[in-house]
């Protein structure tokens, strides 16, 4: 029988490609209609997705149990990049009704075994920790055990991508040694983590574990190898665009570009623009490229500054382009059958929202599936 889970802010669906075949989706939701659409074509038809604003979904559209509540909530006020409104925003702050969903279905005695809470980085620390620290309350008050992680994709896919997870295990279900471990992680758990769990509540602490996560193997993937040369849905820069993408570098950024060139092999970079202050103040716009066969963080395209542009360099030759739709779906470990949108914004934001794909299959192999293996032993026993 296949665990199974529901998948809020479910986007494309890809917390379950990472899930994988032996779970089943009782319930999905999203509030895109394009989104949905990617979902529902990727997903056999995706009958169990409600497209709905989820402060208006109710527990009784809710099938069933579920084994585990997975849910990315929306980023944009707790990221670096947002205003600082946090969870009183007005996109992360969706993470209230979803909870409310949570305890609806605890107090009809359907609360699932297991809730993981997706979201970027800065949910540790945004509003001064204030609100990491309702994050674990909350977990703590429904009688949650419950512990975060930060896993990065780069791990597993040429992207640097770091994620914050908050994962609870229902107060009556017994946790495997396995996935505990007595002490903070370097590897799981980074002093911000580290820091916002010593200013919780003596509840939250009480209910608190650190997870233990086995360490992967090294990445065996290059940014390179996904790299298209005849890609689809973008064409590569005209000369005079790639002259005018290295004028906006500084001298530190053009000298990586000199260095790959003396290579004399291929070389793939990426470059955001992105708007820095000069020697007087004065804001301008700048070109920074990398070139450590890791793509940057994928974000969705609110603007043309936040779309990343691929630079391969052979001997003297540079070109450019941006990143193509299945370049952005592989680096977040979709499979080449994984149906694209037909527009390239659709496709580029399905990507910098979603959550990357093997992140997801590490924690169901080391929390998840032993979580419900430990306990159907224990009914047995």
């Amino acid at each position: 029988m296949p665990h199974s889970y529901y998948d809020f802010f479910a986007g494309g669906g890809m917390a379950g490609f990472g899930l994988g075949s032996d779970w089943q989706c009782l319930f999905a939701n999203d509030i895109d209609a394009k989104k949905a659409a990617s979902y529902r074509v990727n997903h056999g038809g995706g009958k169990e997705l409600l497209l709905k604003d989820v402060a208006q979904v109710t527990a009784d559209e809710i099938p069933g149990t579920a084994d585990l509540v997975w849910a990315s909530f929306p980023c944009q006020d707790l990221s670096l990049a947002g205003k600082g409104a946090g969870l009183a925003g007005k996109r992360s702050g969706m993470f209230k009704p979803f909870w409310q969903l949570v305890c609806d279905l605890t107090d009809e005695g359907r609360g699932p075994k297991m809730v993981a809470v997706e979201n970027v980085y800065g949910a540790i620390t945004s509003n001064g920790g204030r609100d990491f620290h309702t994050l674990a309350a909350s977990f703590a008050d429904l009688g949650y055990r419950f512990g975060a992680v930060v896993v990065d994709a780069v791990h597993f896919l040429p992207q640097s991508r770091p994620r914050f997870f908050i994962i609870g295990i229902r107060g009556d279900l017994r946790l495997p040694e396995s996935c505990l471990q007595a002490a903070p992680s370097p590897v799981w758990h980074p002093p911000a983590l580290v820091e916002g769990h010593n200013l919780l509540s003596a509840e939250a602490k009480e209910r608190w574990v650190w997870w233990n996560l086995p360490v992967p193997a090294s990445r065996e993937s290059t940014l390179a190898e996904l790299i298209e040369e005849d890609p689809k849905g973008v064409t590569w820069h005209s000369k005079a665009e790639t002259a005018y993408l290295l004028s906006l570098m500084t001298d530190l950024n053009r000298k990586k570009v000199e260095a790959a060139k003396q290579l004399g092999t291929r070389k793939v970079g990426t470059v955001y623009r992105r708007t820095r202050p000069d020697a007087d103040g004065v804001k301008r716009q700048r070109a920074e490229v990398r070139f450590d066969d890791i793509a940057g963080c994928l974000r969705t395209p609110s603007g043309g500054s936040s779309r990343q542009t691929i630079m391969v360099v052979e001997g003297r030759s540079v070109r450019s382009r941006l990143l193509s739709p299945r370049e952005a779906m592989a680096l977040m470990g979709l499979p080449e059958s994984f149906i694209l949108p037909e527009r390239y914004n659709d496709a580029y934001k399905l990507a910098g929202d979603g959550v990357a794909v093997p992140v997801v299959r590490h924690l169901a192999q080391g929390i998840f599936e032993p979580v419900l293996k430990r306990n159907r032993l224990a009914l047995v026993a």
